[in-house]
Parts: structure tokens; sequence; C-alpha cells
């Protein structure tokens, strides 16, 4: 196979993989509002990309179509656990003459958190429905513990990919070496760790996000309360002192933290606006009811001048563990 590489997420995507919130046993009091918020996002990226929706029942495709109706989207009874696709879907490649292609990764829930049937076997799922090339990698990597540049540049933490838990390895040179292998990347830049209460140990896409070649969005507490303050602190000045593959010094441009944000009992949450989706024509941010919400959305947005960047709620979404980011995958 010609030599590969994974696209950033701003460079043009044929459509956008996503799965309906629907077991109310997962999501209980909170369904109804993830579901409002899955179909405003939704709604959003559907305006410049195909959408291709995992469903469950028929009702529920019956929600999508009636909701989505000025979309181009199709519905696909293959069954999932629950709606994390970053994480569960495959990663959708390019060789160098510009063939598409798809990777996926073993699967043990987050570090054998959260198992639910059938999220094992989504990407190969999806891959038999496109008809599309593929590679199988023995070994896990979620979605979003990665982030990459398009230029041989690749983000991560190694409170995820070296833990114990995924598996794979406790050597940051041999992880670094399947990651080349995997990605086609040709640096990885590490950061020690992520948010708190982030069941996934510490996914690079709430901590840290390149918005074009050499730039990166982080995050910075604004009042004491912060539960993440110090963290935050020490990822700025990590990646201060990083260059990235092309050789270019980082350009670390800080927003604000939605800070101190509790669920309905009352627990902190991770939230993050850097859990943003970069589509065809806009940037999708989440938000949380926080004072920082319009202040991040104005500063993501100064990164984005060929896009339109919004704010949408996702805070009801947020409590199953992620936001938007975490529930897309762009093909």
């Amino acid at each position: 196979m010609a030599k590969r590489r994974l696209p950033a997420e701003w460079e043009h995507h044929q459509c956008c993989w996503l799965a309906f919130p629907s077991d109310r046993d997962l999501w209980e009091d909170q369904l109804e509002g993830a579901q409002q918020e899955f179909l405003a996002l939704a709604k959003t990226i559907g305006v410049s990309e195909r959408l291709e929706i995992l469903v469950k029942q028929k009702k529920d495709e019956e929600v999508v179509l009636r909701h989505l109706s000025d979309c181009q989207v199709r519905c696909h009874f293959i069954p999932y656990g629950d709606i994390w696709l970053r994480d569960t879907a495959p990663l959708f490649m390019k060789d160098e003459t510009g063939h598409d292609y798809a990777i996926h990764f073993a699967w043990n829930g987050w570090g054998g958190k959260y198992n639910l049937e059938y999220d094992d076997r989504v990407s190969q799922a999806i891959i038999d429905l496109l008809q599309i090339e593929s590679l199988y990698f023995n070994w896990v990597l979620e979605g979003g513990a990665i982030e990459v540049d398009g230029e041989g540049t690749c983000l991560t933490t190694k409170q995820c990919l070296l833990n114990p838990n995924r598996g794979l390895s406790s050597d940051q040179y041999q992880v670094e070496d399947a990651l080349r292998s995997a990605l086609g990347v040709t640096k990885i830049l590490w950061l020690d760790r992520g948010l708190l209460n982030d069941h996934t140990d510490g996914h690079i896409d709430t901590i840290a996000r390149f918005v074009a070649p050499g730039k990166v969005l982080c995050m910075e507490a604004m009042r004491c309360d912060d539960p993440n303050s110090e963290v935050l602190t020490e990822i700025a000045a990590t990646l201060a002192n990083y260059r990235d593959a092309q050789g270019r010094s980082l350009e670390i441009i800080p927003i604000p933290s939605p800070g101190l944000v509790l669920d309905h009992h009352r627990e902190i949450m991770p939230a993050s606006y850097l859990n943003f989706y970069i589509s065809n024509q806009t940037v999708i941010v989440p938000t949380y009811d926080a004072p920082w919400d319009e202040d991040a959305i104005k500063l993501i947005s100064q990164c984005f001048p060929y896009r339109n960047t919004i704010g949408l709620s996702a805070k009801s979404i947020l409590t199953g563990g992620g936001a938007f980011h975490c529930i897309t995958k762009q093909q």
C-alpha cells in the first residue's frame, strides 16, 4: 500500500458519521436533552456535509429524518453500544495518490470501563457498508486520543496511550513506532494528562487542538475554582517547548476554560470548549451555560476566518462523558 496520511480535520469532508442517542438505560433523564443537542449539531453539520447516522430502531430513523429534512442524510441500522463514534468508528485515511481507505483498531471500552455490546464491531460494520479498503491493527487506539495537523505531527497524552489499561505498551518509543506505522505521522508530541473526571484517561481532543499547521489551541483557567487550573497551566507550558514535524515552533493560542461545570448529581464534568467539530463550513463549539461561552466562541472564530463559528449547547451530551468532537467522525 502506498504511503498513508491521516488528513487534518479542516480538510474537505465527504460526510460525517454520527449515532443517535436512544438508550434510556444509558442516558436516563438526560436522553431528551441529548437528543435535542444531537439534532441541533447534526443540522448544522448537514448544511455542508452529508450525514451518515446510525440508528437502533425505526422510530429513531423517523425522528432523525423528520428533524433533518433539509439535510442530505442516510440512516443505517448498524448496531452500536453508545454514540461515541470518534472512538468506535474507523479512521479515514488517504494515500499519496489521494486514494481513500480506512484503518481500525482493537476496542476495550476505554480501558475496560464501558464495554458496551456492539461497540467493538462498529468500525468493521461501517467498513463493510462502504466496501472500502481497510487495515486492522490489533492494539487499542481511540480516535479522540490523537490530534493531527495533516503534515506529519500527532499530539497525544501519556495518561491515555501509555496507560496499562490500553495494553499496547508502557514504553513511549514503542508506542511512537506504532503510531508512525498506523497513522503515517513522523513526529509525536506528548502531553502528560487530561481533564479531571475524564473517563477516557486524558483524550487529547479536550485539551489541545490544531487549528492550522503550527497552531494549537489550549485552555486557561479564568478563576481559582477551576478544577483543571494546574493541568491547563502545565499543558500550555509543555506545548510552548515543542516543534512540529516540519520544524516549526508551535504557536500556542489560549482560550478560556469553561471552569467548574457540574452535572445534576453535583459531580465535576470534563467540560471543554476544545471539543469542537470542524465541518466544511462551520466550526461548532460546545457550550455549557458557563460565563466564558461567548468569549471562547469569539476566540475560536478568529482561528477559522473562512468558516462560520457558532456555539451550541452540549451540557446534556456531556453527562455521557464527552461533547461534539466525541460523537462525530469525519470521512
